[in-house]
Formats: C-alpha cells, sequence, structure tokens
C-alpha cells in the first residue's frame, strides 16, 4: 500500500482550470468534471494515474499545504501545438466529526469544485503504475466500480473506443450509485458513456442502492450477484484483467461475492494470488 508521505511531491507542475461543470442534478450529491490545462506540453501520463492535487494554506494544526490524490478520467490526448488537457471527477465532500458531530467541509474537493475557468493551481504527479490498461487488444477487462472509482474506467473505454476500435477482448463493467442520477457520466445531466455502447465487446451493469439514503453498496452487491457465475467464468479465463475502483466496500462486496461462487474462500484467495503475480489484478481503493 502507498500511503501519501511516501509520494514525491518535489515537481511541481501549473495548471489552468479550462472548465467545471456539474455532472450530477441539483437534487443529489455535487459531482464534477473539472478539465485543466497544462503547460508544457510535454507532460505526459497514461490512463488509470493519478495527481496529487495541492492545496495552499495555512491549514488546522499548522500544515502549510494539504494534498490529496485524484484519478484522471480522460485518455491522454494533445492538440498538435497545445497544452495537454486532464480531466478529473471530483465529489464535493463533508465529513462529520465523531466526537463533536459538526458537519465539515473536505478540504481539497470543496478547493476544486470551487475553482472556476481560469483559475490557476499546482498538482504534482503523475503517479501508479499498477493501474495499467493492457497493450494485448485480446485481453478481457473486468472492471468493477462505485462512486467516482468510475474515472479510471471512463479513460479506459475512452482509450478503447478513440485509439483501439478493433479491441477483441470482453470489456464489462458493473458500476454501483445509490440512484439513477448519481451514475456518473450515465445521467440526465451528462451521458458520454453512451459513447462507447456501440462497442460489440463492451457490456455495463448498473446496481442502483435499495437503500439509497444510506451510503452502502447494496446495489453493487446485488448485480455482482446477479452475474456472478458469469463473472466467475470470466475471472478463470487467462487473459482477463481485473480491476478494482472505489470506496473499501467495493472490494469487500466483490470478493464476498466471488467466494461464493468459487465455492470457498481458501479458492477465491488462491485465484486472487495467481491474477496479482500473474499481474492480472490492480485495486485503486480510498476511503
Amino acid at each position: 500500500m502507498t500511503y501519501l508521505s511516501d509520494l514525491d511531491i518535489s515537481n511541481k507542475h501549473q495548471a489552468t482550470i479550462v472548465r467545471s461543470e456539474r455532472i450530477t442534478p441539483e437534487d443529489v450529491p455535487e459531482v464534477r468534471s473539472i478539465v485543466l490545462s497544462i503547460d508544457p506540453p510535454d507532460f505526459s501520463y497514461h490512463e488509470g494515474q493519478h495527481i496529487g492535487v495541492i492545496v495552499p494554506g495555512p491549514h488546522p494544526f499548522g500544515h502549510d499545504i494539504h494534498f490529496r490524490l485524484y484519478t484522471i478520467a480522460n485518455s491522454p490526448k494533445t492538440t498538435p501545438s497545445g497544452p495537454v488537457e486532464i480531466e478529473l471527477c471530483v465529489r464535493r465532500c463533508f465529513y462529520i466529526d465523531e466526537f463533536s458531530g459538526e458537519e465539515h467541509l473536505g478540504i481539497a474537493s470543496n478547493y476544486l469544485c470551487n475553482l472556476k475557468a481560469g483559475d490557476s493551481l499546482t498538482f504534482t504527479g503523475p503517479y501508479g503504475e499498477a493501474f495499467k490498461l493492457p497493450t494485448d487488444p485480446e485481453t478481457n477487462l473486468l472492471m468493477i466500480g462505485s462512486g467516482t472509482g468510475i474515472a479510471p474506467f471512463r479513460a479506459f473505454m475512452q482509450h478503447i473506443h478513440e485509439q483501439q476500435p478493433n479491441w477483441k477482448g470482453q470489456v464489462v463493467l458493473f458500476y454501483g450509485a445509490r440512484t439513477g442520477m448519481e451514475t456518473l457520466y450515465r445521467n440526465d445531466v451528462k451521458d458520454d458513456l453512451g459513447n462507447y455502447y456501440d462497442q460489440k465487446t463492451f457490456k455495463a451493469f448498473e446496481g442502483l442502492s435499495q437503500r439509497p439514503w444510506m451510503n452502502t453498496d447494496d446495489g453493487l452487491q446485488n448485480v455482482l450477484q446477479d452475474k456472478a457465475n458469469d463473472i466467475w467464468e470470466l475471472v478463470q479465463d487467462p487473459k482477463t484483467h481485473v480491476y478494482l475502483a472505489g470506496l473499501e466496500t467495493t472490494r469487500s462486496n466483490f470478493e464476498e461475492v466471488m467466494q461464493q461462487a468459487a465455492g470457498s474462500k481458501a479458492r477465491w484467495r488462491w485465484m486472487t494470488e495467481e491474477m496479482k503475480e500473474q499481474e492480472r489484478w490492480s485495486e485503486l481503493i480510498y476511503s
């Protein structure tokens, strides 16, 4: 596991906000698509990587800066002579102090969501080599995500759609959200994931919570259970790569379903260890 304190933040970059748009309706939690323009144009990254956003201080407890990682939600593109543009998928976060019961703003998410076109920010990176799209077009991709964990998968699908349209392997996405309006890039406000549904090998399954008033992943777990046998068959294919992105419950729900499909915890543990050894298992889990 990599900790924020282990990351090198000495190599800083400057970016300008190109646009910031809300991609969820007004009556559900706010999530924004934020596009950054980076100069110089020699900045490079690949799908599945993230950047570290630096929020200038002062901050509580005497910290000069506040640092948080955000996964890039688009595949690399450069105009012939222009800057690199990257897109972030950011949920405006709040948290409750467990001792006082007071609500506090998430520092980095609110900082980003408040930025306007033309504003600048400082970031570091990119980071992350494990969450990488295979080069072999025969590879099957099994993607399990929830919430803003959709970001790296959107970049994967965008890359396949635009740069490898003859991808032969299966591309299967399981995505969980509390309600239909909270399915990111797949609602009435923003629906660009629909662009990728013309891929013959692409399948997407959405799991909506039966208890939307609670912060649970039960919708994702239910759709995984419905397709458990198909998933089990897919993961046994040596050409299948598995990707998990989202909250810790995303991983625990997937493991619970697959332990049942495998017949035992021991058999599923052996399967996951084999996939990890073969570099066919990747996780991007956040708290």
